[in-house]
């Protein structure tokens, strides 16, 4: 059995609330959706999400490096040499992570579907249901304190708060979702790289002091200032977990040798697929770091690949995999749903995902 064909499908898809973070306030999903299709017809699907203030990641960069680079090495190749196949992949290209995790995870998706299996119980897993964050905005419109009360009503027990938008409010923001959440419920922060190092310091402890009671604090500052993320670390009370500081294995390296975080957050797209994935949670665990899988803003199809890895392989805290429960509208077929505080896998051959007709 070979793999036939090798096809980008550039999707756009609605959210039904601004999402906004220091770095950016977005509207609508913009993805690439990756489809390799095998002799017999069957497909297989990754995701390269947009995220330029980020990774850098644009939908024609993905798209490009797919189509030349990528599609060749695999046109012909038997699916089921999975592990040469994804190696292949990531030494085709420097950089492009985005690209490779789609290539990377429609492959896994591909070879789970032909043997019959979820992509959760072909990577080792048992469970379908994998407990999730959810995120309150840095803008919110109905008001953080509601939007606090209003997921707790829907069942979420961890709030991530976007924060580092404005260092001035952050500290009231903070006490308000606290108020309106109640002592039962997990609150971490993400100031998407918004402080400074003495920024953070004084508010993490400022809110310590009010009674927050947090459980972590991602990336409180900017991505390659290593140094700054250790003296933080150093001088809170609070796990700091560290996501845009860490893509690949040389990143986590530096990070654990210097140990300026306590926590690592994975995430396909920055690493490049599963296979790199799962060595970067091999690697935390090693050094006694914590762990979450996390996304970007991304479809069912990304998602459900982050949320089949924590159901094989776990992580120390709750994931965050609500990306898609942001969504007015899926840009595809089937795929994981969402019910209080969790993600619900379907139980059918790989992530279980089509493409619309239209597509």
């Amino acid at each position: 059995m070979t793999i036939e064909d090798v096809r980008t499908h550039r999707v756009t898809a609605p959210l039904h609330t601004p999402f906004v973070t220091a770095l950016r306030r977005a509207t609508s999903v913009e993805t690439l959706i990756v489809e390799i299709v095998d002799r017999d017809g069957v497909s297989g699907f990754g995701e390269a999400p947009q995220v330029w203030q980020v990774t850098g990641a644009s939908l024609a960069g993905s798209a490009a490096c797919v189509e030349t680079m990528l599609r060749p090495l695999l046109i012909g190749r038997d699916p089921d040499d999975l592990v040469a196949l994804c190696r292949a992949v990531a030494r085709a290209v420097a950089g492009n992570e985005g690209a490779k995790a789609a290539v990377d995870v429609a492959l896994h998706d591909l070879v789970a579907r032909r043997l019959g299996v979820p992509l959760a119980r072909f990577l080792g897993g048992t469970t379908l249901r994998v407990p999730t964050d959810v995120t309150l905005t840095a803008a919110d419109e109905i008001g953080v304190a509601d939007a606090a009360r209003a997921r707790v009503a829907e069942g979420f027990d961890v709030l991530k708060v976007k924060v580092g938008a404005d260092p001035a409010t952050d500290l009231a923001r903070i006490r308000d979702v606290r108020a309106a959440a109640g002592p039962a419920t997990r609150i971490r922060l993400d100031a998407n790289q918004g402080w400074s190092a003495k920024q953070a310091v004084r508010i993490i402890s400022a809110a310590q002091d009010a009674g927050a009671d947090l459980e972590l604090v991602e990336q409180p500052v900017d991505h390659r200032d290593i140094e700054g993320l250790r003296w933080v670390t150093d001088r809170v009370d609070v796990p700091v977990l560290a996501d845009e500081s860490v893509y690949g294995v040389r990143d986590l390296v530096t990070v654990i040798r210097s140990r300026a975080a306590d926590m690592v957050n994975v995430k396909l797209a920055k690493c490049g697929g599963l296979g790199p994935a799962r060595t970067l949670l091999a690697l935390a665990e090693a050094h006694d770091m914590g762990t979450i899988v996390g996304t970007m803003m991304e479809s069912p199809v990304g998602v459900g690949a982050a949320a089949s890895l924590v159901a094989a392989y776990g992580t120390s805290a709750v994931a965050d995999l609500d990306a898609a429960w942001w969504l007015s509208s899926s840009p595809v077929v089937g795929g994981l749903t969402y019910e209080p505080g969790a993600v619900l896998l379907p139980g059918v051959p790989g992530l279980g995902v089509t493409l619309p007709v239209s597509a």
